[in-house]
């Protein structure tokens, strides 16, 4: 659920590990931190959802982001353009 907030301790309580063993995987797995990692998987759901035509607002809600414009930077430091640009191919 990439809207899923909770941190790495309340993730590695659930599954019995600890942050640091979890933090340390994710790092040597795939070469990222975990709010790295929670990044890429929150923007990957939402290219999805935005190419449904899902309304920004709504894609930076159910993607987990505290507010639309909070999105909306995220996007277009990770992308080079805001999520409502129309791009021709």
């Amino acid at each position: 659920d990439p809207a899923d907030n909770r941190s790495l301790n309340d993730l590695g309580r659930q599954i019995g590990a600890s942050a640091r063993t979890l933090s340390r995987r994710l790092r040597g797995d795939l070469g990222l931190t975990y709010p790295e990692w929670r990044t890429q998987i929150r923007l990957h759901h939402a290219l999805i959802l935005l190419a449904d035509d899902t309304p920004v607002t709504t894609v930076a809600h159910h993607c987990g982001w505290s507010s639309a414009s909070t999105f909306i930077s995220v996007f277009r430091r990770t992308f080079g353009h805001t999520p409502g640009a129309r791009l021709i191919t």
